[in-house]
């Protein structure tokens, strides 16, 4: 799945603007799809804690796979649009994979066993920009995204087959009847907003620090390429390779981040995350070749340590029994912020300037690092 998302992951946003959207259409689109992710990550967490694991997130796989074929078949943006909101919708089974991983990782080996999924993740996403720079020399942006999605679908629809073979990580797993499903969302909604009372203070603090700083990231991720090609003249065939370095940086560091987040501290590397994502937003803004190179290096650097550092945290300080739906309102949390940054990152861009939604990214870095840095505390005992 992360190499076929890769594909066209690469050209994603000039694809939608080639398809007559613009740049506030761009962040329309992805506000939207945030919303409606955010709107199952209450009852997707819910169900994960309370009926099991497994059959959600083997059965809505499929879904996804198929929901795909907009994209791939997309005569201009409004196809998009209706692809992303049922993926979207699909997507309702991503606390119970999160919780998951997190039930299979013993509480002294999760900083490396972060690392190890990052890793493989990376391994698997580096050829995706070289495919598609290929799939794009070939036939062109419009014709070889299609053909990338094409790929999409039948490679999501074997990752569908292949999760049929998970194992449950609960004890009181089984599926749920049509009515308790009818029924699942104002019970969901009351135990996900109850669950910081279980919790200590520093894991609502960790949750608040991480929502803020994804406002921020999202105002400018979909800009990132359309950025380089439009305003720095990078050529389009040349952007996947500088992509590749953000992948290999990752592979390179995954296992030693692992390592030193088990061996020394889970707090360090956030920090040091929030402060190369501002040093990569600058290097890219006033961004030359070079510049843009290293800036994707820092910021494949800081995504190793931030997911290793942050995922290994969240998962000592919840119990087993509540991860599922820590994990969906984070999710619904970071979602919603995702939806507003993208939509205000759109605005920013075609009307305001195309380095604001960058400067926006920097900011609103500023306030999660204050709190990790003075109210995140790692536990005394981990939580199994």
């Amino acid at each position: 799945m992360d190499f076929a998302m890769e594909l066209p992951g690469t050209y994603y946003a000039l694809y939608v603007l080639e398809l007559g959207a613009t740049a506030t259409i761009l962040g329309m689109i992805g506000f939207a799809s945030f919303l409606v992710l955010a709107s199952v990550q209450f009852p997707g967490g819910y169900l994960a804690d309370k009926f099991g694991r497994r059959w959600l997130v083997s059965s809505m796989t499929f879904g996804v796979a198929l929901s795909y074929v907009f994209f791939a078949i997309a005569p201009s943006w409004h196809f998009i649009l209706i692809g992303t909101v049922l993926m979207s919708l699909c997507l309702i089974y991503q606390p119970a994979l999160m919780s998951m991983v997190a039930d299979s990782l013993p509480s002294e080996r999760r900083g490396m066993g972060f690392g190890i999924i990052m890793l493989i993740t990376s391994a698997a996403t580096t050829p995706g920009p070289f495919v598609a720079g290929i799939l794009y020399n070939q036939f062109g942006l419009v014709p070889g995204m299609r053909i990338g999605y094409g790929v999409v679908v039948a490679m999501f629809l074997a990752a569908a087959l292949l999760r049929q073979r998970l194992q449950e990580t609960m004890t009181n797993a089984r599926r749920p009847s049509l009515n308790e499903l009818v029924h699942t969302y104002p019970t969901a909604l009351k135990e996900s907003f109850g669950i910081w009372k279980k919790l200590p203070r520093s894991m609502f603090y960790l949750f608040l620090s991480g929502v803020v700083g994804t406002f921020g990231f999202a105002a400018a991720s979909l800009y990132y390429v359309v950025y380089a090609v439009e305003e720095l003249l990078i050529d389009k065939a040349v952007w996947p390779l500088i992509l590749t370095a953000l992948f290999i940086t990752m592979i390179a560091l995954s296992m030693p981040t692992g390592k030193m987040v088990d061996k020394f501290n889970r707090k360090l590397p956030i920090l040091v995350a929030y402060v190369l994502f501002a040093v990569s937003m600058l290097l890219f803004v006033y961004g030359d070749l070079l510049r843009i190179f290293v800036s994707l290096v820092l910021v494949g650097l800081a995504q190793v340590m931030m997911n290793s550092g942050f995922s290994a945290l969240q998962t000592d300080l919840t119990p087993k029994e509540q991860r599922g739906k820590v994990t969906g309102f984070t999710n619904f949390a970071n979602n919603i912020l995702m939806a507003l940054g993208s939509l205000t990152g759109g605005i920013l861009y075609e009307h305001v300037s195309t380095q604001a939604p960058f400067f926006l990214a920097i900011l609103f870095i500023i306030p999660p690092f204050l709190l990790t840095l003075t109210m995140v505390h790692e536990p005394e005992k981990r939580e199994e």
